[in-house]
């Protein structure tokens, strides 16, 4: 009676160890086979086979609407992805917020659902500190030394930045200079934002200039601004001259101030997980693209700026001014401040010495 006792404790206790055993295998296979589907979907290959197939169709989501010139920019890299590449690599693009917002796609990112991205540094900040240098209120001289910056070491090193969080920078796109817009008078110095909801980005470092300038910062997504700015909920934004144009906030806001108080930059990201799995030749291709698409987009942002300002006045009734940048940059002199002796301060130190 003992022996059998003992025999069937051993089999019980074989019975749990297989049935262990099965779970962590079925769970293995599950894990494995629901990354394989995330980079199915975010790759979009054609045909059976592996990663390394012939053609890789990757998916690139951004917020913009298809007039605008980074939009067109990266038209321009997924042709010269599909030349370069000789028809292995392309890239299929979703603008328009087609696959969610901008937090939304950067979590979209991180977990390899999609292959690219287009985000403002600003929206980065949460993940890489760094990144919000670029937010900092006239810390370029002008666009001469914001791309000797952006295309030098530094430049590199902050699109590295974001590497721990399953996110890569390519290249830049220029999204120029960032000015005040208003439904109700024209900002011609600190003391015209007063008691003003003025609508940024989700950047503390954007939120704190506004409050030092005696605005009140109301972090919202872009696509939100139209009716905000419609129904009153908030009574000024700030932003380039084409995005003020495209997005048609200019038919509720007539009042647009050039104080270019923050240049910006849009980055296209791919996801770690996407980068990872590709070839170093298509990596090459890649970036090649990318860096290509960056050059191109340069020359139809200075160009689309000169007949954007003109339109708003001409076809929109919207009256520009050039303030006196002085007052505004005082304003926020306290930012830089706080920042001596940090590790962003030695950042802005760099930075500034290249515009020496």
């Amino acid at each position: 009676m003992k022996e059998k006792n003992t025999f069937a404790v051993v089999v019980g206790i074989l019975s749990i160890v297989a049935s262990v055993i099965v779970s962590a295998i079925v769970a293995s296979r599950t894990a494995r086979s629901t990354s394989e589907r995330f980079l199915k979907e975010c790759l979009g290959r054609e045909g059976g086979g592996g990663i390394h197939q012939k053609t890789l169709d990757l998916k690139l989501a951004h917020s913009l609407p298809t007039t605008h010139p980074v939009h067109k920019g990266m038209v321009y890299m997924a042709k010269e992805l599909e030349k370069i590449s000789g028809g292995e690599m392309k890239i299929t693009i979703f603008p328009n917020e087609q696959l969610g917002k901008e937090t939304v796609i950067i979590s979209k990112l991180q977990r390899g659902e999609i292959a690219l991205g287009k985000t403002s540094a600003a929206a980065m900040e949460g993940f890489a500190p760094i990144m919000g240098v670029f937010s900092l209120p006239y810390i370029f001289k002008d666009s001469k030394h914001y791309w000797k910056v952006l295309d030098g070491k530094i430049g590199g090193e902050i699109l590295d930045a974001t590497l721990d969080k399953g996110l890569k920078g390519l290249c830049y796109y220029d999204a120029g200079a960032r000015s005040f817009y208003c439904r109700s008078r024209m900002i011609e110095s600190p003391a015209d934002l007063a008691g003003l909801q003025v609508r940024v980005m989700k950047s503390p470092t954007a939120c704190e200039m506004v409050k030092l300038m005696g605005g009140i910062p109301t972090p919202m997504s872009f696509g939100e601004l139209y009716s905000a700015l419609q129904s009153g909920r908030v009574d000024a934004a700030e932003n380039n001259p084409p995005s003020f144009l495209s997005s048609k906030h200019c038919e509720v806001c007539k009042f647009y101030s050039l104080d270019e108080h923050a240049r910006i930059p849009d980055i296209l990201m791919v996801s770690k997980k996407v980068w990872d799995s590709l070839t170093g030749q298509q990596r090459e291709w890649l970036l090649k693209a990318a860096k290509a698409s960056s050059l191109f987009q340069r020359e139809l942002w200075a160009k689309a700026t000169k007949e954007d300002l003109e339109a708003l006045v001409k076809n929109y009734g919207v009256k520009i001014a050039r303030p006196d940048k002085k007052t505004f940059a005082k304003a926020c002199q306290p930012m830089y401040d706080k920042l001596e002796g940090t590790e962003m301060g030695k950042i802005v130190a760099r930075i500034k010495a290249l515009g020496e």
